[in-house]
């Protein structure tokens, strides 16, 4: 039995960072599932479900959201995919920590993608990390910020081609990871090679960080 036969029935779906959804499975791809819980579609990669089964507590009244899904006339979908259709739209992702950012994609390389918050700016992400994304509806706008108060949006910002790539480039720069919760993760980056980097943090204290385990990236 593969998860198709669960498609257009109720489900409950964990996730990791101890997420849990409840709603109609739309779809689902090789490396993605979609999600309706009848307000909005979430598309979580299937590299963080834990479990998925049907729900013990059905709602009769669940409604299809009104924005139209990505996945929408895509033959097959995928991960990427749904990356790729999301850029522009104001969008809700999750990657770690108590926090859930809030902007919009503005690229797509081969095992990361840009982000802009107008809190954070342009942050990097993991594809190994994000566990959901949400597109936001069409008239919503972060934070409710009038056009003439939020910021330019950079949509072609140079970006190379690896998240060890565009990590190592900011050698000599103060870089937070993962959103900053944790002090050993905010600090100057010496040295980056293959599978770790070297970083300096506020004490002078010396670092080093397994990149396969960095989540995110941003420079304050």
């Amino acid at each position: 039995m593969s998860i198709t036969a669960l498609w257009g029935k109720q489900v409950d779906v964990f996730v990791s960072g101890n997420s849990f959804f409840r709603g109609k499975l739309i779809e689902s791809g090789k490396d993605i599932l979609v999600l309706s819980d009848g307000e909005r579609f979430v598309y979580i990669p299937l590299l963080h479900v834990h479990r998925i089964n049907l729900s013990p507590i059905i709602n009769d009244h669940l409604s299809d959201p009104t924005e139209t899904s990505l996945a929408k006339d895509v033959k097959t979908i995928s991960y990427r995919t749904i990356l790729t259709n999301a850029k522009g739209l104001f969008t809700e992702i999750y990657v770690t920590g108590n926090i859930s950012l809030h902007g919009y994609i503005i690229g797509v390389r081969n095992d990361y993608f840009a982000f802009y918050s107008p809190v954070y700016k342009t942050i990097l992400i993991s594809l190994h990390h994000l566990k959901w994304l949400i597109p936001y509806g069409l008239k919503t706008s972060p934070y409710t910020l009038c056009k003439k108060k939020l910021p330019i949006i950079p949509s072609d910002i140079p970006l190379l081609r690896s998240f060890k790539e565009q990590i190592k480039k900011w050698e000599g720069e103060l870089v937070v990871f993962d959103t900053g919760e944790d002090p050993a993760k905010i600090g100057l980056v010496k040295k980056v090679n293959e599978t770790m980097l070297e970083l300096v943090i506020a004490n002078g204290e010396t670092v080093y960080l397994k990149l396969s385990h960095i989540k995110s990236a941003h420079i304050p």
